[in-house]
């Protein structure tokens, strides 16, 4: 796919009509759906070693316009050549996002991706209370990040400090390390709520990295609700969901999140990963 959108993405999928990266003057934006438990710089990897390959060109720059944590699916920018000049200014734009809440419970990062804690009351969540306190979120607002972040705490990646305190149980004692920032919700809805839904267990999920933990919360009901939001560049929706549960009186996580939007992409622009490695294919 050219730097703008291709017009019909079934024919740009066939083959790239040219190995010589100079055939592409505005360089290549590839919108791919994520897969599940990958991280954002596992599928660099794997394009970048494919395009390397077809083009022949060892110091070929590929980047991408925005990170998905590892637990999130959906549409991740992967630009390259020349293309990789429009990664800010992409990353910067509205995004959006339909992202699954559950109450009852928390965990440290805010995801599955650490064990439930902090258990307590789901009974004061309903539909009518989550919509009265999703009106709440719209617009500007301060939020401080999760600490399993890649924001910087003196030089240093937050989830650097967290693996840390986190191995030694001393997370409790992490207020005020991170500085709340402006974002904006500019639209959010509420799309679905499951009282006592059936959660799936991890290996029933497709995903490719073991090392990328998922807590299997199959046997609990916790309620849960299906939320799309609009925001602006630097909203954590792990701490939405967190802000939404203390809002709500109880303790929320982020159970699922898929990114629909991004930089003037939907997810039914995009490709998976194994149809973008077509593109690059050697006979």
């Amino acid at each position: 796919m050219p730097a703008s959108k291709a017009e019909d993405t079934s024919d740009a999928l066939k083959r790239l009509p040219s190995n010589d990266i100079a055939s592409y003057p505005e360089g290549i934006i590839l919108p791919i759906d994520k897969p599940y438990r990958w991280t954002s710089a596992d599928v660099l990897r794997k394009l970048k070693w494919a395009a390397v390959r077809f083009f022949g060109k060892k110091n070929l720059k590929v980047g991408h316009a925005g990170t998905l944590d590892p637990l999130a699916t959906g549409l991740l920018l992967v630009c390259i050549g020349a293309a990789t000049k429009k990664a800010e200014s992409l990353q910067a734009s509205r995004k959006e996002y339909v992202a699954g809440v559950s109450f009852g419970a928390c965990t440290a990062s805010y995801d599955l991706e650490k064990q439930l804690e902090s258990f307590c009351p789901a009974d004061c969540v309903d539909e009518e209370s989550l919509r009265t306190s999703l009106e709440s979120f719209r617009g500007e607002q301060m939020q401080v990040a999760p600490l399993f972040s890649a924001k910087s705490v003196d030089g240093v990646r937050a989830y650097e400090t967290a693996r840390k305190l986190y191995a030694k149980g001393a997370l409790e004692d992490t207020s005020g390390l991170l500085q709340a920032s402006k974002v904006n919700i500019y639209d959010l809805e509420l799309l679905s709520f499951d009282p006592s839904p059936c959660y799936p267990r991890p290996e029933e999920l497709e995903g490719r990295s073991a090392r990328i933990n998922v807590e299997d919360i199959s046997s609990l009901h916790l309620p849960l609700a299906r939320v799309r939001l609009e925001c602006s560049k630097g909203t954590y929706i792990r701490s939405f969901a967190r802000d939404l549960g203390e809002a709500l009186g109880t303790r929320a996580f982020l159970s699922s999140l898929r990114r629909t939007k991004n930089g003037g992409f939907t997810l039914e622009d995009a490709v998976t990963l194994d149809q973008a490695l077509e593109l690059f294919k050697i006979d």
